[in-house]
């Protein structure tokens, strides 16, 4: 039954492994096509928890299809299918490891840049605010709260970090990088698709406060969304319901799992610590409620 087990780590010997991130296993599938199969592995701190989430692999390829294909108009994407019986018969034949956990997407050349959209003052922007008065080089007003809605997104990237933190760095940085025209392409797509999920996602109750983009360039030479899109792990969620400005937010993401190990001695290097089943069984919940919220119906 789709769902009933967890998945910490795929091990499909006849397909090679490309790379092993925080979360996802990649796979070369073709010269066109790789495989991205969402684990239950959850990280915080940039360290791989030993539990599993149940369900939380399905919850990110679920989620990231709904917006793939919601904002399609903005920027074509990746996304070739989440529909294993469609996939090629070296994927069809884990069919019971991979159904709902995994996506065939177009092969890419990815950027080394995350782009990031803050909406709202949260996480590292509000650190770097009560210091500087800005986030990441823009000057934001005076005497804006924690959580504050800021008068416009921003557009803030970061450096691409398979394991440790991302660095935030300047749009300058992206230039030097990319050039003028693709920095410029980047940054206006992702403000365009964060302004778009953001006003559904109020609509359906959940606050985007922020979220992080990733972009390659395709095989023909055009510039496509990949990776993931506006998930749990890719964004800050907030219930609207509940949402005041002036201190740290209920959520519906990992920051759960953070507010824990924050309770314990761990000092926050490798290995992470277990957490308790109930800590885990509450994560699924938000996962799935999170999923539910946005998209109108149970996964």
């Amino acid at each position: 039954m789709m769902g009933a087990a967890t998945l910490l780590q795929t091990s499909l010997s006849d397909l090679k492994l490309e790379r092993r991130g925080k979360v996802r296993d990649v796979y070369a599938v073709d010269d066109e096509h790789l495989l991205i199969v969402a684990t239950d592995r959850i990280s915080a701190f940039d360290s791989v928890l030993p539990t599993p989430i149940r369900r939380k692999g399905e919850v990110l390829i679920a989620l990231s299809r709904f917006w793939f294909e919601r904002l399609s108009h903005v920027v074509p994407n990746h996304m070739a299918t989440t529909d294993v019986e469609r996939m090629p018969g070296v994927v069809r034949r884990h069919f019971d490891e991979l159904n709902g956990r995994s996506m065939l997407v177009k092969r890419a050349e990815v950027f080394p840049v995350e782009c990031v959209v803050r909406g709202y003052l949260s996480g590292s922007g509000w650190k770097d605010y009560l210091r500087t008065g800005e986030v990441c080089g823009h000057k934001l007003p005076p005497d804006l709260q924690e959580s504050a809605e800021l008068p416009e997104p921003i557009f803030t990237p970061a450096t691409k970090a398979e394991e440790g933190h991302d660095e935030n760095i300047s749009e300058a940085q992206v230039r030097e990088m990319l050039g003028e025209e693709t920095t410029v392409f980047l940054r206006e797509t992702s403000l365009r698709l964060y302004k778009e999920a953001r006003d559904y996602a109020r609509g359906r109750g959940i606050i985007v406060a922020d979220t992080k983009f990733e972009f390659g360039r395709g095989r023909d030479g055009q510039t496509i969304l990949i990776d993931e899109a506006l998930t749990p792990d890719s964004s800050r969620f907030w219930p609207l319901e509940s949402y005041m400005p002036g201190k740290s937010q209920q959520s519906f993401d990992k920051q759960f799992v953070r507010d824990y190990l924050e309770t314990l001695s761990w000092d926050k290097k490798p290995p992470a610590p277990p957490i308790p089943s109930d800590i885990a069984e509450a994560t699924t919940g938000r996962y799935l409620e999170a999923y539910k919220l946005i998209t109108g119906r149970d996964l």
